[in-house]
């Protein structure tokens, strides 16, 4: 009988705060825990100076373009706003 089970695969949009100097940066992939242990290494070279780093938000999409969507708009203005509002807690606690 053939079974029903799917291997689902998600893309994720994150968020990252830099606890050297507070600069938050938003990116995308397909593996979240190795896409973290990277930024963590200093693999990446966009963060690596920015380092060490906490993940204050993420989100799912079935879609790889939903998240790189996502990802481009929170690296807009708007977006930026959109995510203080929604993580007005985290920052206020946070400073």
């Amino acid at each position: 009988m053939p079974s029903n089970k799917t291997s689902q695969v998600f893309f994720y949009t994150y968020v990252l705060r830099s606890l050297k100097d507070g600069y938050a940066y938003v990116g995308y992939t397909n593996n979240l825990k190795e896409r973290l242990e990277k930024h963590w290494k200093g693999e990446s070279f966009a963060t690596r100076p920015r380092r060490p780093f906490k993940l204050i938000y993420f989100e799912a999409c079935l879609d790889e373009q939903d998240a790189k969507q996502r990802e481009k708009y929170l690296k807009t203005n708007q977006g930026a706003r959109l995510l203080k509002r929604m993580l007005k807690e985290y920052f206020y606690f946070n400073q």
